[in-house]
């Protein structure tokens, strides 16, 4: 017992047996009153016992224990029976010296060292508190060492403190006045410092220093035992039933076990315990459950396994009760009057089936009733929630925790309404200061320093409620000084004045007689007593070490309220309540809260980061848009919302699975929106941008309206109007994109970094301009905040009070307002202005743009709008503006390079993401300089990655494939060798026969008939990439472009035909149709293996011909088989494929003539047949033609003039016909021979011999001209025979004179077939090809023949030491114009179809062949690869024109640099010079003869001579090239080294070059990903180390918040950036653990040759064992295989992951062996099922299982649903699935079944290290 004696020698006080002498203090308003209750717990009495023990010792002590405010009122509770004085400081990161010892003030010009704590309390002999030593930096507190141990300090002003015995020793030698010239201070034997503060180790903080350490006494003060707290809770509640209170206490007590924390539960806030007893006695129907969850929030901040554990807990204790009680459901009515309390409101609460009345603090203003609001829309769930929060204002201070955007705030602000009070919103930030939240220092008007109270404090003194909104965004240590503030309502400021409970202020005042303006002397405040916090906090994130901010120290401030996210009607309801005018379409709104909820509900972490972008708020805002613009896709709204282009693509896929499961569609149609109008126009004041208008403002500064250089294109219009449409309504805009031109016309105002005020000192005052922000929300201008993501966190908080609440306060202590009532009548009070609004701009979050994702913390404040770069039609049209002189040729080759780069930064195929900008600047400079070529001027952007080698082969090949020369030399122009003709000879004469006495045998009957239709038959058109490479990218070639068609590896290419641009491939093994676009991104395929017939025999070998019909059928084509004809309407170009129509000739072996499909007719006739058949495709009638001949070829010269050869004796006939088929009479057609006469009958004539080809167009005259040597204007035709290059027939067939034959022999013939190939030994086959490689391009004058390499003179063209490439052919190309004949090689196909026999069928070559256009060809070789080619010869130099310009001239002179300066002297009369006999090069002088830059003298660059003499002096010059070119000796010599490096290095790890080469080959395919990965690893590396501010530092930048300090002249006033030391008794990082499952059964070896599906898992295995290296520990990983022979086969395990290429071969040789040689069966499920299993045991950061498995689930009869839950089995395991290749569409069904973006499918093998790179950058690297 403690017990108080009056003597005559003093008061003493006694605890137990010890005694204390009491003193009078000096200042009795320091010492505390009001800590000691009545009754005092025995525990508390055995501590004070102890504490007065060490007092009376002398020894300091510390009081350690866990958080509570318990030690702190054991301290207090002792100084206030020993009536001691305290001086309290709560310690934080913040504190300085200064604020411990000395702090320098200015009064009137001059600065004064003012006593702080620690030296107030040694000379005054006071008691010191220290609380939160472990918050303290580690070099603060040694400051106290000497006063601690000696009691001893040398002071900044140059006293010296020294202990009371030795002063008292040296005041007997010497005079105090000595002593005080010598400045030594004595210090008060009563002196003492008690120390509180948390055991480290368990605990987040600093750990005490072993010096300091040593210096205390330490006491345990642990939580009250647990008989003396129940009788405390007995007198809380003494309405309670005794048994429920002990359950409650049980409970706690079972939570701070040793036990429970070594679960990782937080502690549970034990002293809160007697608030939630409070409660309980007012409301004996509330549920315990719930009681437990405001003071101790499990559901919110544990894991599941913690959740679990806490509500075993609760079961044990029977509290589990929450769905049996009732809970309060709204607040009925609030009162103030008769029998109320004066600041209190009397508040009904509806509960169960009866009201209580409670009477809480409340607000100076009158209340409000409770439903009353006209901007809250209130719903159930928010009444229940507004009435809990009613029963925790009686006791305490409330935290409302809910994930941002679902009204925390706008709950806080409707509770202040209902009980009148008026807020005081204060946002939080990250790196807040302890001065930021209570004092800051300032300079009144005549310079002196002074403090001025924050927000937070001058609430306390008002009454008001502060709404602290951000508190798991601060420091702990900031927070930790609110602690006495939130248990005691106490306060000690930096100025020395402390705020006191209102009772204890009340009894000071008594007990001292003091009035209120004596006690602010002696600067003492009360705390108002209706004083509030509500604390607003978004949901602690489970698991994460950094963000896990609601620990044990927090835990015991508040009662904590979780606000969830609403429940769907009632979403709709405020949807319905605040979006009042014209209604949202009901469909859309019902899909939008559809996709929401389902995003919320899921338990992907992805999804529910999307969930986190459409939170109620940004439902809002869709919905307010969508009511003005109904017309508008929801689609389109929400993937504004959420930003989905600049997602990673796994978070993409999600969405966009959610999407359609929604049946949420896009509904644009890219045509549609090139039609609308998107144009800009202003008229009588009035803008309008696409259908949106609004008035343009008169601006009175008109510098800040920015005039902008913009070309306007369609898709930036697009986004600008959506801007205006968002600008209209009201809100502000966040544009983000990848730097790009993110401009905007009506923007009227920029900022700066510094957000509110810029301080600066004038005449030693402090003064604050205000900044563009304070200036924009006064004049109602826009404020533009560009780079907004580099900005600090707290910067942009800033906004986010502005932008929401509208209130905002600044530096200066000023505040804006966003009611103009408000700021009448008050000073210092700025109202917004209606019109002003903020248009963010910050980059694309995530890598690798490095900022802080903006978007993440603020996005839901904005409307968001992503800029994206223009689409290649826009972006040309744009770049067409900046450079109008460019050709379109390069500026079209640049869009799709750009294009192409652009996708491939999206993809993580390279890091940087090529935007707008720098092609404008190329555009720009080209515009200018246009002979520079444009392969010099793109390396002004590439050469930023001219030293990275990966990315300059990456750049390098994209800019090749789009035909960007980059690289390419002048001189490489590599045409093929021009060989001379032989001479144009006249050999002969055809004369057709006229009216004879033969004519009546050879008139030819005709009949006609219909022709049967079969049909319609709906196909599948399908799209596929096109893949198109330009071919003159490094030289110039006659080849201009080349592409592979997408089919498998047996398919053969049997047909190319072209019309209007359009190449149309045919395909026969299956049969399909393919159709291309030159120069567009697609192809189009359709497979016809279901029109075409298999069964007409075993081995049945189609040869399709493709036909292309014109005029009102353009853009359909004709199918013929030798069998079937086909007509299908393939409009292929759409995607549209009506019906089909077919026939069937009854015979097989028809050919088809179809020279003239595109007037819509064909003809068909048969080897050896006796008739024609004319097909008239648009009557749909069939004519045949009967003929006295049989046939074997027929040649359709005109319309109406058919040449046919007889079969057996090749004579040729002339068949004509009337011209329209279908007239009345029967048309007779006429048949005449034409007989060949050679020009001497002496040599016998020549043998008929059968044409290729026969032109079906006249050469043009001059083109004739040209090929005969002689002026002529005549009918002809140009003939293709075996025997000659080309014949010309003149006056054939129109002119009836015989017609003379022109020929250019060959030296041989050609011969059928193709002679001995190398991979085709001698090919066996009947008769020739079916394909005769022939085409005339009468325009260009010029023959083109495809011809096999044995017929082509080699050795004329190579020279002899070189041998000829592999081709697949030659073009064989005779010009007649320059009378010269060149072969060009195709080069050889990659893959080739085993059909060797089929193939030597079709064709003599492995290519077909078609004219392209007027003066080129196209080629398709049997494996499907396309080849365009320029032949003529015009079109060749004007190519080749434009090439050159893209290189640019570099005409190897050298640059010389010319300064024109006018020398002074005037040239008098010019003159020869004198000449020197040496011929000495002489430079200017006025007298030489051949000098440089004289003056009147002739020579070379000087002036007024009299002409222009070079006496040789400039040395001749060498060429540039063999400048740049590096010696041969010194490459040769830096080769060899690298060999020597190498070898060494394989000796070093002992492994044979063979395998360096095969480990090699694996690891250099995935080498570009392993790249890209580790550039991203690395950036990770970086950003864990991100540095941060350092402040209170002796060195660095000026730190503005310690301007003051500085003018002072305090040293600790800099901060200076340093990587942060994780803060000490922080959880370890752990690393992340990957484990990567491979499937190794036989399967994979089975089908590896058909898509090397095991290479590319061992590709897969390389990428990740590589680009792992040396970062183990971030990621522990492990790589386990799966066959028939068991789930669990270790490749590589966690502790001994391979570390050098022998040992990663090694790993893959074992998975490649294994694969050999397992039992066949498929264990992909039970490895995924146990990996995830065990994964799930280890202790790490994040689990990762990635799965690849070639498994045919449904083969082996496993349910996709079963495979999904396996992959989902347990949470905090991510689970990825990879198929590889798979029949059908099994893979997209399985897609569908699995859980969004958590299986891919690699159709296509080379995508599994690309899709492993995907999984790594979108969710390893997210949350590192």
């Amino acid at each position: 017992e403690i017990r108080y004696l009056n003597t005559s020698t003093g008061d003493t006080v006694t605890i137990g047996d010890i005694k204390y002498q009491l003193k009078t203090p000096k200042n009795p308003e320091l010492v505390p009153v009001n800590h000691t209750s009545e009754s005092l717990p025995q525990a508390v009495a055995q501590h004070l016992r102890w504490i007065m023990q060490k007092d009376l010792l002398g020894q300091d002590v510390f009081l350690i224990g866990p958080p509570g405010p318990l030690r702190r009122s054991v301290a207090m509770q002792y100084l206030e029976l020993t009536k001691r004085e305290v001086e309290y400081v709560a310690l934080s990161r913040d504190t300085t010296e200064s604020d411990l010892k000395q702090r320098r003030e200015i009064r009137s010009g001059t600065a004064f060292y003012i006593d702080q704590c620690a030296v107030r309390a040694a000379t005054e002999g006071r008691i010191l508190v220290l609380e939160g030593l472990e918050k303290a930096e580690r070099n603060v507190l040694p400051v106290l060492n000497n006063l601690l141990e000696n009691r001893e300090m040398q002071l900044e002003d140059g006293r010296f403190l020294v202990s009371a015995q030795r002063y008292d020793a040296l005041l007997q030698e010497h005079a105090k006045e000595e002593l005080d010239a010598w400045k030594i201070v004595r210090v008060s034997e009563d002196f003492r410092v008690i120390a509180l503060g948390l055991p480290v180790p368990r605990y987040k903080g600093n750990p005490l220093d072993p010096p300091l350490r040593s210096r205390f006494q330490a006491r345990d003060v642990y939580y009250l035992p647990f008989k003396d707290h129940l009788d405390l809770l007995y007198q809380a509640g003494p309405r309670v039933p005794a048994e429920r209170v002990s359950q409650l206490l049980s409970c706690a007590t079972t939570l701070c076990s040793q036990e429970s924390a070594s679960l990782g539960l937080p502690d549970f806030p034990v002293d809160s315990l007697s608030a939630a007893v409070q409660v309980l006695d007012l409301f004996p129907m509330v549920s315990t459950q719930q009681l437990i969850l405001r003071l101790y929030p499990y559901q919110t901040m544990l894991g599941t396994e913690g959740r679990t554990a806490v509500e075993g807990v609760l079961r044990r204790f029977e509290l589990l009760d929450g769905t049996r009680q009732a809970s309060p459901q709204a607040v009925v009515c609030v009162e103030q009057g008769q029998g109320v309390i004066p600041g209190k409101a009397a508040v009904t609460l509806g509960i169960a089936d009866t009201t209580v009345t409670i009477q809480v603090p409340a607000g100076q203003r009158a209340p409000r009733p409770a439903n009353a609001s006209a901007t809250f829309i209130s719903t159930p769930s928010h009444a229940r929630m507004l009435a809990e929060m009613m029963q925790s204002h009686l006791v305490k201070d409330i935290c409302l925790i809910g994930p941002k955007g679902c009204g925390k705030s706008a709950i806080a602000r409707e509770f202040a309404e209902i009980l009148g009070y008026s807020t005081e919103p204060i946002m939080l930030y990250q790196d807040m200061t302890a001065r930021d939240l209570l004092q800051q220092r300032y300079t009144l008007p005549n310079g002196d320093t002074a403090w001025r109270p924050a927000p937070l404090v001058s609430a306390a003194r008002e009454g008001k409620l502060a709404v602290l909104d951000g508190i798991h965004r601060v420091n702990l240590g900031t927070l930790a000084v609110l602690s006495r503030l939130l248990h005691e309502r106490e306060l000690t400021l930096y100025d020395g004045s402390r705020l006191l409970r209102w009772d204890r202020y009340r009894a000071v005042k008594e007990e001292l007689h003091l009035t209120d303006q004596q006690l602010q002397d002696r600067c003492v405040f009360p705390v108002h007593p209706a004083f509030r916090i509500v604390a607003l906090a978004e949901p602690p994130v489970v698991g994460s070490s950094s963000q896990q901010w609601l620990g044990p120290e927090v835990l015991t401030m508040f009662l904590f309220h979780t606000v969830g996210t609403l429940a769907r009607d009632e979403e709709a309801a405020i949807i319905h309540g605040t979006v009042s005018t014209p209604h949202v379409p009901g469909e859309a709104m019902e899909q939008l809260l559809q996709l929401t909820h389902n995003l919320r509900q899921t338990k992907d972490p992805t999804a529910q980061s999307l969930a986190s972008s459409l939170s109620t708020r940004q439902l809002l805002r869709i919905c307010r848009r969508l009511s003005q613009y109904p017309e508008e896709s929801v689609a389109h709204a929400v993937n504004k919302a959420c930003l989905s282009r600049f997602l990673p693509s796994l978070a993409r896929s999600s969405l966009q699975k959610n999407l359609s499961d929604c049946l949420i569609e896009e509904r644009t149609d890219p045509a549609a929106e090139q039609k609308e109008d998107h144009t800009c126009e202003l008229q009588n004041g009035i803008l309008t941008l696409g259908r949106i208008s609004a008035p343009v403002y008169s601006p009175e500064e008109k510098t800040k309206v920015p005039d902008v250089l913009f070309y306007d294109n369609a898709q930036h219009m697009m986004v600008m109007e959506d801007m205006l449409k968002d600008f209209l309504l009201g809100e502000h805009l966040l544009l983000v994109g990848n730097q790009v031109n993110k401009t905007n016309h009506n923007i009227r105002d920029t900022t700066v970094q510094t957000l509110t005020l810029q301080p600066s000192v004038r005449d030693g005052i402090i003064v604050y301009e205000d900044s563009p922000l304070v200036r924009a929300v006064k004049q109602g201008h826009v404020l533009v905040v560009d780079e907004a993501d580099k900005a600090p966190t707290n910067v942009t908080c800033i906004l986010k009070t502005l932008v929401e609440s509208g209130e905002m306060v600044l530096a200066d202590g000023r505040r804006i307002v966003s009611d103009p009532l408000d700021a009448v009548e008050r000073p210092g009070v700025i109202a917004m202005h209606p019109d002003f609004r903020m248009i963010v701009l910050a980059n694309r979050p995530g890598f690798p743009f490095l900022g802080n994702n903006f978007f993440g913390a603020l996005g839901d404040i904005f409307s968001c709008h992503a800029v994206d770069n223009p689409k290649p039609q826009a972006e040309f049209s744009m770049l067409k503006r900046y450079g109008p002189d460019v050709p379109d040729v390069v500026l079209q080759k640049l869009v799709a390079a750009f294009g192409e780069l652009r996708t491939m930064a999206d993809q993580g195929t390279i890091s940087y993401p090529y935007s707008t900008r720098e092609v404008v600047n190329i555009v720009k400079h080209l515009q200018k300089f246009p002979e520079e070529g444009l392969a010099n001027v793109v390396g002004n952007v590439f050469d930023f990655d001219s030293y990275n080698k990966d990315t300059r082969e990456v750049l390098v090949t994209a800019l090749h494939k789009h035909g960007i020369p980059i690289g390419a030399k002048p001189t490489s122009v590599h045409l093929a060798k021009e060989l001379p003709l032989p001479d144009c000879k006249m050999v002969g004469y055809w004369t057709v026969t006229q009216e004879s006495s033969t004519c009546r045998n050879l008139l030819c009957p005709t009949e006609s008939r219909r022709i049967d239709i079969k049909g319609p038959v709906f196909l599948r058109v399908q799209g596929y990439p096109l893949e198109r490479h330009e071919a003159r990218a490094l030289n110039f070639t006659e080849e201009r472009a080349h592409w592979q068609i997408p089919m498998n590896e047996a398919n053969i290419i049997c047909d190319v035909t072209t019309a209007n641009g359009v190449i149309y491939v045919a395909s026969c093994n299956p049969v399909g149709l393919y159709a291309m676009r030159d120069g567009a991104d697609e192809l189009r395929c359709i497979e016809l293996y279901d029109v075409f017939p298999r069964s007409i025999s075993a081995v049945w070998q189609p040869f399709i011909t493709v036909a292309t019909l014109g005029g009102p059928l353009d853009g359909q084509v004709v199918l013929h088989e030798e069998q079937v004809s086909v007509r299908m309407p393939a409009n292929i170009t759409q995607h549209t494929l009506q019906h089909k129509l077919s026939w069937f000739m009854p015979q097989s072996g028809y050919r088809i003539c179809r020279e003239f499909a595109h007037k819509n007719w064909l003809l068909f006739y048969k080897a050896d047949g006796t008739w024609l058949d004319v097909l008239d495709v648009l009557q749909g009638q069939v004519h045949t033609i009967s003929l006295p001949i049989s046939l074997r070829a027929v040649f359709l010269v005109t319309e109406d003039h058919w040449l046919l050869i007889e079969s057996k004796t090749d004579r040729k006939f002339l068949l004509t016909k009337p011209t329209h088929m279908g007239t009345e009479e029967p048309g007779v057609c006429q048949l005449h021979t034409v007989s060949e006469e050679g020009i001497s009958t002496g040599f016998g004539t020549t043998e008929p011999a059968v044409p290729h080809e026969v032109s079906s167009e006249q050469l043009p005259n001059e083109n004739l001209s040209a090929a005969l040597g002689q002026k002529i204007v005549s009918p002809n035709r140009l003939v293709c025979s075996p025997s000659a290059y080309a014949d010309i027939v003149v006056g054939f067939p129109e002119l009836l004179s015989p017609s003379e034959v022109y020929s250019f022999k060959r030296a041989r013939s050609l011969t059928e077939g193709r002679g001995r190939d190398l991979f085709f030994g001698s090919s066996h086959r009947s008769g020739p090809a079916k394909r005769v490689n022939c085409v005339t391009l009468v325009q260009a004058n010029q023959v083109v023949r495809a011809l096999p390499p044995t017929q082509v003179p080699l050795g004329d063209i190579y020279p002899k030491d070189v041998t000829p490439p592999m081709t697949a052919a030659y073009l064989e190309v005779t010009d007649l114009n320059s009378k010269n004949v060149k072969y060009i090689p195709v080069p050889r196909t990659g893959s080739m179809s085993p059909y060797t026999a089929w193939i030597s069928k079709l064709s003599d070559t492995d290519v077909v062949i078609a004219p392209l256009g007027s003066g080129g060809v196209v080629t398709v070789d049997m494996g499907g690869y396309v080849r365009l080619w320029e032949t003529g010869l015009d079109k060749l130099q004007r190519s080749l024109l434009e090439w050159r310009n893209m290189i640019g001239s570099e005409d190897g002179r050298p640059i010389q640099i010319t300064v024109q300066r006018d020398s002074g002297l005037d040239a008098n009369s010019p003159k020869h010079g004198k000449t020197d006999p040496n011929n000495a090069p002489h430079i200017g002088g006025n007298q030489w003869a051949g000098a440089t830059g004289g003056r009147d003298t002739a020579g070379l660059g000087g002036k007024g001579g009299p002409y222009r003499l070079d006496a040789g002096h400039k040395v001749y010059q060498v060429s540039q090239e063999e400048k740049d070119a590096v010696p041969e000796h010194v490459k040769r010599a830096a080769r060899e080294m690298a060999e020597k490096a190498f070898k060494e290095r394989l000796k070093e790890i002992a492994m044979s070059e063979y395998d360096a080469d095969t480990y090699q080959r694996i690891s250099s395919a995935v080498r570009r990903q392993v790249q890209s990965l580790r550039i991203i690893l690395d950036s990770l590396q970086a950003k864990g180390k991100e540095r941060q501010w350092l402040k209170n530092q002796a060195l660095g930048e000026l730190d503005d918040a310690k301007i003051i300090d500085g003018l002072t002249g305090e040293k600790a006033i800099y901060k200076r950036r340093e990587e942060l030391e994780p803060e000490l008794g922080s959880p370890q990082q752990k690393p992340k653990r990957l484990r990567l499952l491979a499937d190794i059964s036989g399967s994979m070896y089975r089908f590896n040759g058909v898509d090397g599906r095991l290479e590319r898992s061992m590709e897969a295995v390389c990428m990740v064992m590589e680009a792992l290296e040396s970062y183990e520990h971030k990621f522990k990983y492990d790589i386990t295989g799966h066959s028939g022979d068991g789930f669990n086969i270790e490749l590589v395990t966690c502790d001994k992951v391979p570390k050098n290429n022998k040992h990663r071969l090694k790993v893959l040789k074992t998975m490649h062996a294994h694969s050999q040689f397992c039992m066949s069966g498929d264990y992909t499920l039970e490895a995924t099922e146990h990996a995830v299993r065990e994964l799930a045991c280890e202790e790490a950061d994040e689990h990762f299982v990635i799965v690849l498995s070639d498994a045919n689930l449904e083969r082996y009869g496993i349910n996709p649903e079963r495979f999904a839950r396996v992959l989902t089995a347990e949470p905090q395991v991510h689970a990825f699935a990879i198929f590889i290749g798979s029949l059908g569409d099994q893979a997209q069904r399985l897609q569908r079944t699995l859980p969004a973006g958590r299986s891919f499918v690699a159709m296509d093998t080379k995508q599994i290290p690309q899709i492993l790179q995907q999984i790594f950058t979108s969710t390893v690297l997210s949350s590192a």
